[in-house]
């Protein structure tokens, strides 16, 4: 059936919600799951939100529970996971924190920060966890009701696998959210981690009847090679499930960022010529997505490091965010790395942090309310930046804008760049008073440049009041010779920011700029979707999977 056909007879406008709770319009879902973490599901979702956007249809994504350190800021001040901004972004709409109601953000081995619709609830273990999951499904529902009122189709992700038979009850992120949109489900595999025949016959085998009926269609991901060879395997497979297979997805070469720590980005060691940022591979590594827009810039080689022997001798070393500043410290001292981080400092090497290696930088953090260790504890910084860092319960997480002053040296040339960024964090950095070291001009309270300038918190959405915690008196950046601290995520993506920052490093390592090729990065970014969406489309059976959307078998 022809998109605009379907569009008419489906009734896909928008609507309202009664008093009931029940909407008056409801979108039509079509749901991804995959056989395991990282077969895919992420960049299929972002695809297929992207060709229904190209088709004409108001699209939106949804994760009912994502688990991921890489988080975002929405406008209202709430918090959501950065998989479901790419897919708004594919999906040509702005990230809304309802696209990821439950957010997990791992503190330790056993448990995770609670966000619940965009705000930070706590820490639990995983055990609290899962006992209590099921005072989350009223909120899970009520994000996927509200989404489904205003879009024509919603394009859901589920998490891990769905045959994870002990993770069954009280399920609302695979087969109970599946349940919950009354979703039909495509199941996708990874051939590039081997075994892709049994991964989708043993998922398929594990579920339970009316789980397996949802199963509409079966789609092998990251091949690579001649797909005739498949074949025979393929036609096996659609005889011993009954399920179609709806395409072969080719691995994809396409720049889009990465939700989990799986990401092949983290796997880059070796600088590839020119210049060679090396970023320090945390444990606790949160939003790496913060150095996606460097590497993309002709000529930079992005690469993370997680020992002594691989950090060689790069251009900038980078501190990245952390999702615990505290333990991340304590294995920066127990692998050497903190040692030959201020080697290389002394020498001249360019440091910089963002987030949680800002405050690494620092003289001190001290744990003011046991944030993330006993009350009052208090943990030795690098003591690059006369700052100190104090905890607070509180998370701070707002949007914020500024233009870059009073910057030297081999900073200098930042100065006057604007800065759209966010911030995620627990506490504030403020001067530490006890070093013997005077505090880098502009970082003084009365210089608004260095401190909060133009927050951008915006009344919250009409479902409710957003507290948006953002301390005046907490330094945003700061510098001190060739070392350099922000709060800001999102620092690099700025086009005018990141070129002056590039030509900057060139010049200084001898290479002339004059030829280097400038980004343009939402171009960068809408060329990515564009060939992720050519690809799918060349690849998925969309007729099919247009049939599936429309209820009708396949």
């Amino acid at each position: 059936m022809h998109v605009d056909e379907m569009k008419i007879e489906a009734g896909l406008k928008p609507g309202k919600v009664p008093e009931s709770g029940v909407p008056a319009h409801r979108a039509r879902a079509i749901m991804v799951q995959g056989t395991m973490s990282n077969a895919g599901k992420s960049l299929l979702v972002a695809g297929l939100c992207r060709i229904f956007h190209e088709d004409g249809y108001r699209v939106a994504p949804f994760k009912a529970q994502n688990m991921a350190l890489n988080s975002f800021i929405t406008d209202e001040g709430l918090e959501m996971g950065r998989a479901q901004v790419v897919q708004a972004e594919a999906a040509g709409i702005a990230p809304n924190a309802r696209m990821n109601p439950v957010l997990l953000k791992p503190t330790t081995d056993v448990g995770s920060q609670v966000i619940v619709r965009g705000v930070a609830q706590g820490n639990m273990t995983a055990r609290e966890y899962y006992r209590n999951k099921w005072a989350l499904l009223p909120v899970v529902r009520a994000a996927y009701e509200s989404l489904a009122s205003e879009y024509d189709i919603i394009v859901i992700e589920g998490a891990g696998s769905p045959a994870e038979v002990n993770l069954r009850e009280d399920d609302l992120v695979n087969m109970g959210m599946a349940a919950i949109a009354d979703a039909p489900v495509l199941l996708v595999g990874d051939i590039d981690r081997g075994g892709v025949f049994a991964q989708l016959l043993g998922t398929l085998e594990l579920l339970e009847p009316e789980e397996r009926a949802r199963i509409r269609g079966l789609i092998i991901n990251k091949f690579r090679g001649d797909k005739t060879i498949l074949d025979p395997g393929l036609d096996i497979l659609e005889a011993r499930t009954g399920k179609a297979v709806l395409g072969v997805v080719p691995y994809l070469d396409v720049a889009l960022e990465d939700e989990d720590s799986l990401s092949t980005a983290l796997e880059q060691r070796q600088a590839e010529g020119g210049l060679d940022i090396a970023v320090i591979r945390l444990p606790r590594i949160s939003n790496f997505t913060d150095f996606t827009a460097l590497a993309t810039e002709p000529g930079v080689s992005v690469r993370y490091v997680s020992s002594v022997r691989e950090l060689g001798e790069p251009d900038v070393l980078i501190l990245p965010g952390t999702k615990s500043t505290i333990r991340d410290l304590d294995w920066l001292r127990s692998t050497g790395l903190e040692a030959k981080i201020l080697q290389k400092q002394a020498r001249g090497t360019l440091i910089l942090g963002i987030c949680g290696g800002f405050q690494m930088l620092g003289t001190e953090v001290v744990d003011v309310e046991g944030v993330e260790g006993p009350v009052g504890a208090r943990t030795r910084g690098l003591g690059l930046l006369p700052l100190r860092t104090e905890f607070e319960a509180e998370k701070t997480r707002t949007q914020t804008r500024l233009v870059l002053e009073g910057l030297t040296g081999e900073f200098a040339a930042l100065n006057g760049q604007r800065v759209d960024g966010y911030e995620i964090h627990m506490g504030r950095t403020i001067p530490d008073h006890h070093t013997t070291d005077a505090v880098p001009r502009g970082n003084a309270p009365d210089d608004s440049t260095r401190w909060r300038d133009e927050a951008m918190v915006p009344a919250g959405p009409a479902s409710g009041a957003v507290t948006t915690s953002h301390p005046a008196d907490s330094c945003l950046y700061a510098q001190a010779g060739n070392v350099f601290g922000t709060y800001l995520h999102g620092f690099f993506d700025r086009d005018g920011l990141r070129n002056a920052f590039v030509e900057r490093l060139c010049r200084r390592k001898g290479i002339d700029p004059g030829d280097r090729e400038v980004v343009n990065y939402e171009a960068f970014k809408e060329a990515q979707f564009a060939k992720l969406s050519a690809a799918l489309r060349a690849s998925l059976d969309m007729a099919r999977i247009y049939e599936i959307l429309e209820g009708e078998q396949v």
